[in-house]
């Protein structure tokens, strides 16, 4: 029975930190299949902005941004040592393949041609991670998530095509020897590229674990397992050692940004377990999940959402809020990205908190008002708390004025207005 390791951003954003990465698969190899990997940290953010300049036009300023990209890798390349000419002329082969496309500017989709630009800070990280590997006597192989993991449908957050991914997998992947590949990247049956969407590495460490019937996955990050809040705003935290999967979920929809939504699905499915580990303290047993749940509720959960906005949206003539008004709104809400955290509802008007691309805010208000009376606060707060027991706020958010508020039998939300 494999594993499946998925290392983010953060643990490989140094030389030091490679190294680190290193250490902890020489100490866990045995039943080790695949290594996912995420781009080194910061660098999707960096190639976003290298699309907004392409599709804006300036070519000068994206290929500046790309090639100082290109140049913070190299520094890394060089504190490993990695002069193998083999490596040299892979990489520098992919350094170029996106400075060809910004010069040569391909009329393509803007999906597509997000798609295409951001996916090279994972092919990037990957041919790191596996020639250094193999340097220093761990025997891999550098596998192109491209090739296996399939999708349909948008650019930007593909549908898995599991049957396609399971054949292109198992006949890439062998139990003799370690694949390195990437997270967050697919592509179509054009061979385009594809995304999975934001921290979508998870998801593919999730694909692999399912296609090969692995044993266990394990995420590792920059905290000792899965905490029942965010460090950045509280304090004080736990970590839970054990979770169900369908607490997993549950924290999931709510808001928790340690685990992709779309990771557990899978690995429920076929019963494989999900382990939460750090990589600062590896020996730390840090979080399962798994189907059993026998510490669900316990310990309260945090969750936190800034910058969220509120809608309230009701009908112009006085007429109840009914189902078919209801599934229209979502219609726009779809069309236009809206992400849904919360909604609530009364006879007259139906409330959403959610968060949208700042870009489309005026236009999804705009479509809305065709049929509906409309009316929002942005830069709202959103807090959760899971599984409440008198349980107190931090005094951060009991200073702020309460717009909203929603309670079920395990559940407290608040929306919270800045002042």
């Amino acid at each position: 029975m494999s594993k499946i390791f998925k290392f983010g951003g953060a643990s490989i954003k140094s030389t030091e930190a490679i190294i680190n990465l290193k250490n902890i698969v020489l100490t866990n190899e045995f039943g080790l299949s695949v290594i996912v990997v995420s781009a080194i940290d910061k660098t999707t953010n960096k190639l976003e902005e290298v699309y907004k300049y392409f599709i804006s036009g300036d070519q000068k300023s994206a290929l500046q941004k790309a090639s100082n990209c290109i140049d913070s890798h190299n520094k890394i390349i060089e504190g490993l040592s990695l002069y193998n000419s083999q490596f040299k002329k892979h990489f520098n082969s992919l350094a170029d393949e996106l400075l060809n496309f910004i010069v040569t500017k391909k009329e393509i989709d803007n999906e597509q041609c997000y798609s295409k630009i951001v996916s090279y800070g994972e092919l990037w990280s990957t041919s790191i991670i596996s020639y250094y590997l193999n340097a220093e006597g761990i025997n891999n192989q550098w596998l192109d998530a491209r090739k296996v993991i399939k999708t349909t449908g948008s650019f930007v957050e593909g549908k898995v095509n599991w049957q396609e991914c399971s054949k292109q997998i198992n006949n890439s992947c062998s139990n003799d020897i370690i694949s390195v590949t990437q997270g967050f990247i697919a592509s179509n049956s054009n061979n385009e590229v594809t995304t999975l969407g934001r921290e979508g590495s998870d998801f593919s460490a999730a694909i692999f674990a399912w296609c090969l019937d692995s044993q266990e996955v394990l995420i590792w990050k920059d905290v000792d397992g899965l905490l029942n809040a965010d460090p950045k705003w509280f304090k004080q935290t736990e970590v839970l050692s054990s979770i169900s999967f369908k607490e997993a979920v549950e924290l999931s929809y709510l808001g928790a940004s340690v685990i992709h939504p779309n990771t557990i699905k899978p690995l429920q499915n076929k019963n494989i377990n999900l382990r939460i580990k750090s990589f600062l303290n590896p020996s730390l047993m840090g979080t399962l999940i798994s189907e059993i749940g026998d510490n669900d509720g316990q310990t309260p959960s945090f969750i936190y959402k800034p910058n969220q906005i509120l809608f309230s949206i009701s009908t112009k003539d006085y007429s109840y809020v009914f189902e078919e008004h209801i599934s229209e709104i979502f219609g726009i809400f779809s069309t236009h990205g809206l992400k849904v955290h919360l909604m609530q509802n009364s006879a007259l008007s139906f409330s959403v908190c959610g968060i949208i691309n700042s870009h489309e805010l005026s236009n999804l208000i705009n479509v809305l008002k065709e049929n509906y009376k409309v009316r929002f606060n942005e830069k709202v707060d959103l807090i959760t708390v899971r599984h409440y027991n008198n349980t107190k706020l931090p005094d951060f958010l009991m200073s702020k004025e309460v717009i909203l508020s929603q309670k079920t039998r395990n559940t407290l939300r608040f929306v919270l207005k800045n002042d």
